[in-house]
């Protein structure tokens, strides 16, 4: 328990230190280097209870807010680039099983491990098809590590300056509404068996109401530090002396592909976007191999088209989800017994 209360104090004060420093998302990379700096040195501090779904609830209730009535309808009348968009950040996943295969890695854990979905479910699926869920879970937290500590530093030092936009009104009145709702909608999300409960329910109430009620509002700047600070605190969790120590190949080879499927996904969007006169910097963060919730933090955070970087996240996450298994089933029926 002791280790559980300090988690959240390092993190703060490492998401303190980078808001100092101007960095990027900094309640959210200040927390998880921290963290991860300390579990290093040999502290073994432990996950907050609640503290990850809780960040993600905040986090993508806010994402929400930004749907409006005119927002929805470009997203809408984008959809065909939307998912040449999540079909082509699956197709990264093709460069991940061909660099860990040549690695040596069997087929199962190959596949899943280098599919963009949400790590849990991937885990799941690994066990069912004799994969090494250990492998699959080490890989997607590597490469979510990396996406996290890259892209945002990337896409704010690369972009032009931009001037901060005007705070969003404040509406307590509907926050305590839509608060609370988001949060059962998860739980209804989760008893159903769906993908990602904590961040697409939250979501999908705000962006309702938010287009539905032309609400123009936002989450007070505090929740919205809040949400990544808890967020980050979770992430640098996961990692450990141990863990960069295990297998050193295996997260070498994560490390390459993840790169090149970053690069590739930054060749792709620049394309499409030229093609379909759409947002580059907006395509590109949202077929970017990361997690939904930090890359629509990253949009949020640039000023970039957080609904078109949330529209081709969620389209991926549920084809990934529906996808999945189906596909590798077919690989095997393909091409039996080549492990």
């Amino acid at each position: 328990m002791p280790e559980r209360l300090a988690t959240p104090l390092v993190g703060a004060l490492g998401g303190y230190l980078a808001s100092l420093a101007g960095w990027p998302l900094p309640w959210l990379l200040g927390s998880l280097l921290a963290v991860i700096l300390v579990r290093c040195a040999g502290w073994r501090l432990g996950e907050l209870p609640g503290g990850r779904q809780t960040g993600q609830w905040l986090v993508a209730s806010g994402i929400g807010l930004h749907f409006s009535g005119p927002v929805l309808e470009q997203v809408s009348g984008h959809f065909l680039l939307i998912l040449f968009a999540a079909l082509g950040t699956l197709l990264l996943g093709l460069i991940g099983i061909a660099v860990l295969r040549r690695g040596g890695v069997d087929r199962a854990t190959a596949y899943f491990a280098s599919l963009p979905g949400g790590a849990s479910e991937m885990v799941n699926l690994a066990r069912r098809h004799a994969a090494q869920p250990d492998q699959v879970a080490a890989a997607h937290s590597m490469r979510l590590l990396l996406v996290v500590l890259i892209v945002p530093a990337l896409f704010s030092w690369g972009l032009p300056p931009v001037e901060a936009p005007r705070p969003a009104a404040v509406d307590w009145h509907w926050l305590a509404v839509l608060l609370p709702g988001g949060a059962v909608l998860a739980l209804l999300w989760r008893r159903f068996g769906q993908p990602n409960p904590w961040m697409l329910g939250p979501l999908a109430l705000c962006a309702a109401a938010s287009a539905g009620f032309d609400l123009q509002l936002g989450l007070p700047p505090t929740l919205g530090a809040l949400g990544q600070w808890l967020i980050g605190c979770s992430l640098g969790c996961h990692f450990d002396r141990p863990f960069f120590r295990r297998a050193p190949a295996f997260l070498g080879r994560v490390l390459l592909f993840t790169l090149l499927a970053m690069l590739v996904a930054a060749a792709l969007a620049t394309a499409l976007g030229w093609l379909a006169d759409a947002d580059r910097g907006a395509l590109m963060l949202g077929m970017m191999p990361g997690g939904i919730t930090e890359l629509c933090l990253t949009a949020e955070a640039l000023q970039l088209s957080v609904a078109l970087v949330t529209a081709v996240q969620v389209l991926r996450l549920f084809l990934v989800m529906f996808l999945a298994e189906p596909l590798f089933r077919l690989w095997q029926r393909l091409s039996p017994g080549r492990e």
